[in-house]
């Protein structure tokens, strides 16, 4: 792998170049809060976007909560947002899944029910098992080797392979735990199958924000803290990029990777002070 030159991490941010952003799409773990805690910086950050109008949204590639029992945990945590702000790699997948297949179709879950009533609530999908006609894979913190099991046989019978995301790591209070990309190597190991995947990187998420901000991609700001899935989804729609460095990638990554921020800062403060600096 090609190793590039260490970036800057930004102590402030340039007025100017924070002028030309209309509205923030936030990744949300890692970059709001770790596991059940709001990272410290954040409140402040939020404040300075409703004091002056920008409109922001949440684009998360975990599924295993609904967009309801987002709002309800950020709102446990100080932050108000609507539910039609928020979109998670599971309703992506459910309306990628849509514009794919007939209604009726068949589906097994390797997933918490946040996924599962995404995809089945409304009744265009059937619950299946090992003679589905698609596998879906998300994140699951109660997996089972039966899950993994009637996927893989699912697959080897010739049912298509969908996934939510492929982070292979998911960051809380007491550090990386495996996530759903953890799953996706298990599943692509038994079955020699690569999924579709849905979430970020695809930059079909973020088209889906900047719908519901009303902005251009070249006027809306990515804010994320992996390289691999925030930084890389803006990029591929068309947005300015922001690393916050309060979650999985670092410094040292950005050098490893080539993929390259517009901007990098360890917290938030200085999108804040620049934001607050607006009139």
């Amino acid at each position: 792998m090609t190793t590039h030159s260490i970036p800057v991490v930004s102590a402030s941010i340039d007025a100017d170049w924070a002028s030309t952003i209309d509205g923030c799409i936030l990744d949300m773990d890692g970059v709001l809060y770790r596991g059940n805690t709001i990272i410290p910086e954040v409140p402040a950050f939020i404040d300075a976007m409703n004091r002056i109008g920008m409109p922001y949204a949440m684009a998360t590639n975990n599924s295993t909560n609904t967009p309801l029992q987002y709002v309800e945990r950020l709102g446990a945590m100080g932050i108000n947002v609507a539910e039609s702000s928020i979109v998670t790699s599971g309703v992506a997948t459910a309306t990628f899944l849509k514009g794919k297949y007939d209604r009726g179709t068949t589906i097994f879950v390797v997933g918490m029910s946040a996924l599962e009533e995404a995809l089945f609530a409304d009744g265009y999908f059937e619950p299946a098992g090992a003679d589905a006609q698609v596998v879906v894979s998300g994140a699951n913190f109660e997996l089972k080797y039966e899950h993994l099991r009637t996927a893989c046989l699912a697959i080897r019978s010739g049912a298509s392979y969908v996934a939510t995301n492929a982070d292979k790591t998911f960051p809380t209070e007491i550090g990386l735990i495996p996530g759903s990309g953890a799953i996706v190597a298990a599943l692509s190991a038994a079955t020699d199958i690569d999924p579709v995947v849905v979430g970020k990187p695809s930059p079909e998420m973020i088209d889906s924000c900047l719908k519901i901000l009303g902005v251009d991609a070249a006027r809306g700001l990515m804010i994320g803290d992996r390289l691999d899935t925030d930084i890389l989804a803006g990029e591929r729609a068309g947005t300015p990029t922001l690393l916050v460095l309060t979650g999985v990638s670092t410094v040292e990554d950005v050098a490893d990777t080539g993929i390259v921020p517009d901007v990098i800062v360890e917290t938030l403060t200085p999108l804040t002070e620049a934001l607050s600096a607006r009139r």
